[in-house]
């Protein structure tokens, strides 16, 4: 039985888990750093670096006595290389390298991206390749045709803000709190969603991609004038409104595709997978998203995407650098704005 162990430190958590190749989770332990970054509405770049530094050697130790198993039990390592906080990137990375050269075992360089994009055949494993991913995050808004392990092809991104980075800026905004995603989320739920008059910013667009700083724009015009339940609900339901709009328009050229996924740590929101789901089944296609759990970052989907790789003879040199932007279809054209997050 492969038995990986994945190590993740792209942001504000710290994890580590021991997966096998069989999807198994035999351990996971993740420490968040919501307390420290509070106080500043947002990650604090150096703040994350050296929590990450204190916190993930205990981690790992503990997820291997979880797992009842030693390093020397363990086949590969997998460590996220990228994309990310460069500094956090770093701590994991050089984590890994050390572990992988002390036990003798391959290291595997995980891209952070395709750790989401490949975490929903962690939990099903009757999802099969080709399928239509919605990658919809903090930092990151993309559709992607998922042919294989590191075969993507990028249909759409964001121009500017990704999905989750609105949430987060609005939920900052409104004096919700952090994290911005569950707070707008608790907040919408007692809100009206058709109470403010807001934009959706390249709805029946030809151009295929996203685009939310204008939307976040247009809150920030009218905060104080209307309630911050009914900002929220109004907000996340012209989110919603975008996500599906685009989603449709990729579907229309994904002939062939198995599935319609989603990942990342918007994938958690419940009305963004209500109305996905709705999306698939009138497109007569599955819907798969993996459980709350596994949307938002953690270790056990840097373990699988490594577990992936490894059964298809995927490893990497021990000078591997981290990456701070690391794109999943290297190949996809250019685009205005802000379009370099992809």
């Amino acid at each position: 039985m492969m038995i990986i162990l994945g190590i993740e430190s792209s942001c504000d958590e710290t994890a580590a888990a021991l997966v096998t190749g069989d999807r198994q989770v035999l351990a996971h332990r993740l420490l968040g750093q919501e307390a420290a970054h509070a106080p500043f509405g947002g990650v604090v770049p150096e703040i994350a670096a050296r929590a990450h530094v204190e916190a993930l050697e205990p981690l790992i130790v503990a997820a291997l006595a979880d797992a009842g198993l030693k390093l020397a039990d363990v086949d590969a390592i997998a460590a996220t290389a990228g994309p990310g906080l460069i500094g956090g990137v770093m701590v994991g990375l050089v984590t890994g390298k050390a572990l992988a050269h002390a036990a003798g075992k391959p290291l595997i360089a995980v891209n952070h991206l395709e750790g989401h994009a490949l975490s929903p055949r962690l939990s099903d494993p009757d999802l099969e390749f080709p399928y239509l991913l919605l990658l919809v995050s903090g930092g990151h808004c993309q559709l992607l045709l998922v042919d294989g392990v590191g075969a993507y092809r990028r249909l759409a991104t964001t121009i500017d803000d990704a999905a989750g980075e609105a949430f987060d800026k609005t939920a900052k905004l409104l004096g919700l709190g952090f994290p911005g995603g569950p707070a707008v989320e608790r907040a919408a739920a007692l809100g009206d969603p058709k109470a403010v008059p807001l934009p959706r910013p390249l709805k029946g667009s030809a151009e295929p991609h996203f685009s939310f700083a204008g939307l976040k724009s247009a809150v920030a015009r009218v905060v104080g004038q209307y309630s911050p339940e009914d900002l929220a609900a109004s907000f996340q339901a012209a989110v919603v409104d975008c996500l599906i709009d685009r989603t449709t328009k990729a579907l229309r050229t994904s002939h062939g595709a198995t599935a319609l996924v989603v990942a990342g740590g918007v994938a958690a929101n419940t009305a963004v997978r209500g109305a996905l789901q709705a999306l698939a089944s009138a497109h007569g296609l599955r819907f798969v998203a993996p459980p709350l759990w596994l949307c938002t970052d953690n270790a056990a989907m840097i373990g699988w995407a490594g577990a992936e790789r490894f059964a298809a003879g995927l490893t990497d040199p021990l000078d591997v650098a981290a990456r701070p932007r690391w794109p999943l279809d290297p190949n996809a054209e250019a685009v205005r704005g802000a379009g370099v997050k992809a």
